[in-house]
């Protein structure tokens, strides 16, 4: 949030989700919205709220989950469950989607905009040379695709547009934390924004529909 709201020309940076952070700024430009983004109905309101806001030229879905309470990464494919496999697909795949179904049709027509959610390194099928992690992979790879799907409407629809997915990277955060090899290969929350957002920036039409890395590398799908 910090880094959009420096860029020069944005007139808000809107939060949303379930909770308000506790860090998040009280200020005109940087307005949060609670709510459950896994609810049709509450993204409607949503959409037609971001509507009234004026255009929307960015849209970044940053929502994601590894691991929770009775939740953990499988080694082996004896591990897999059920109610893992659709925790982590309700998360990772169905939330991102739902976000993209109501909020994609508010870019501009005519105009550049992006519409980027965050993925992993570890839900490429074609980088896949470690096995394991098979629910959080899976349910990766399945935002891969709605998000590839997604891109070839909008080149009919909004040709300007640019539609991807990002690997941030492994960032210090607590969703990471417990997998973390070594802190020297973690990066901090605001390095890994500052990179993908000049990884945005220098996106065009034609690299709509891909999957790229927070230092630009192209990942294979």
């Amino acid at each position: 949030m910090t880094r959009l709201a420096a860029e020069p020309g944005r007139a808000f940076v809107v939060g949303v989700g379930r909770r308000r952070p506790a860090d998040w700024p009280s200020a005109p430009r940087t307005p949060f919205i609670e709510a459950d983004l896994l609810d049709e109905t509450a993204l409607a309101a949503l959409a037609e709220t971001l509507s009234g806001m004026g255009v929307v030229d960015l849209i970044l879905i940053a929502t994601g989950l590894l691991h929770e309470d009775g939740v953990t990464p499988e080694k082996t494919m004896r591990a897999i469950g059920a109610e893992t496999l659709c925790r982590l697909f309700e998360v990772n795949a169905i939330l991102p989607s739902l976000v993209a179904k109501h909020l994609a049709p508010l870019l501009p027509r005519d105009e550049a905009s992006v519409l980027a959610a965050l993925s992993a390194r570890v839900g490429s099928i074609g980088d896949n040379r470690l096995g394991g992690w098979h629910a959080y992979r899976a349910s990766k790879a399945a935002l891969n695709m709605i998000f590839r799907c997604q891109a070839l409407e909008l080149r009919r629809e909004r040709p300007r547009a640019v539609c991807v997915v990002l690997h941030p990277g492994t960032v210090a955060t607590a969703l990471s934390a417990p997998f973390a090899k070594s802190s020297r290969a973690m990066i901090s929350a605001d390095d890994a924004a500052e990179r993908l957002l000049k990884v945005l920036a220098r996106l065009e039409p034609a690299d709509s529909g891909e999957f790229f890395a927070y230092d630009g590398e192209r990942i294979p799908w």
